[in-house]
């Protein structure tokens, strides 16, 4: 890998707020290449309700990990640091930059910093906690982590199952808690992380939500989420978006109290993913309406 003046180009932020426009206009002006760090673009079978860049955005640049996976498939944040470093490692031969975009801070992480290094699990844990989720549901898991190990509880995406899965087999393998074995001493990158975050009041954060939500409505997300009802139980589909909809096919809700919980949902999402972005100081934070120019000029400085 290149190591002399390769610059990763990380663009975070809340849901919602131009995170796409931004790279697709700085991958065009430093003539490079974008890599996808949102878990939920990953799957090709979920397209509007995780906002895939549309084909004349993809046209507009190389994009890596959109919609390359199918949701039948297990992946982790591990594989995908393994491999979006191999393709960084490439990109970097031939250009100084490459663009890092999304919203999913744990994925933006791996690639600048690397994951900390967490015990096996044994088999009968797993079960345990995997009964526990289908016995008493995803609540049970809340309070539990919430009894266990309070200061992720107030970090994590509480409802995500596999995230609370997760940090619960590692505390009841080690008996400690997960935050513990966060930011561990981590390997070096042979390339320089300049992050840049978007950000903008709330009320226009969660109008920017509102519409997208709406527009999702409009271009198909009803009929795409009800082609994705066999598959339900699977993790790529306990989303935001997905999961409202597949409460409305069953009787739960209307069709109207899914789309509020959607976009309620969305807005908790975002405020989640500031209050993540927000702890890390090597970020830059730019007002979402901030020119180009000016962005350019920073990461170039």
């Amino acid at each position: 890998m290149k190591t002399e003046d390769s610059s990763l180009i990380c663009i975070v932020g809340p849901t919602a707020i131009g995170k796409t426009n931004l790279s697709i206009k700085l991958a065009e002006h430093f003539s490079t290449e974008i890599l996808s760090a949102d878990s939920r673009q990953f799957f090709k079978e979920m397209e509007i309700g995780t906002a895939v860049p549309n084909q004349n955005e993809l046209s507009q640049a190389k994009h890596h990990f959109i919609q390359h996976i199918s949701i039948g498939k297990a992946y982790n944040v591990g594989e995908f640091e393994k491999e979006a470093l191999e393709v960084l490692d490439t990109i970097f031969k031939t250009h100084s930059q490459a663009i890092l975009v999304g919203g999913s801070g744990l994925y933006q992480k791996a690639i600048t910093e690397g994951l900390d290094v967490f015990p096996e699990i044994p088999s009968d844990i797993r079960t345990k906690i995997e009964n526990l989720l289908n016995s008493e549901g995803i609540g049970a898991l809340q309070s539990l982590l919430k009894k266990k190990d309070p200061d992720y509880y107030q970090q994590i995406e509480i409802s995500n199952p596999r995230r609370l899965t997760r940090a619960l087999e590692v505390i009841e393998t080690s008996g400690k808690p997960y935050s513990t074995f966060l930011n561990q001493s981590k390997p070096e990158r042979g390339f320089d992380s300049i992050k840049i975050g978007l950000d903008a009041p709330r009320e226009v954060i969660y109008n920017r939500i509102e519409k997208r939500v709406d527009r999702m409505i409009a271009n198909g997300l009803i009929e795409e989420a009800k082609s994705l009802i066999p598959f339900k139980h699977l993790n790529a589909l306990q989303t935001v978006g997905y999961k409202e909809l597949f409460a409305h096919f069953e009787g739960k809700a209307t069709l109207d109290e899914a789309i509020f919980e959607i976009k309620k949902n969305t807005r908790r999402f975002a405020k989640r993913q500031l209050t993540w972005f927000k702890k890390d100081p090597q970020i830059k934070w730019f007002h979402y309406e901030t020119p180009k120019e000016d962005i350019i000029s920073h990461i170039k400085t």
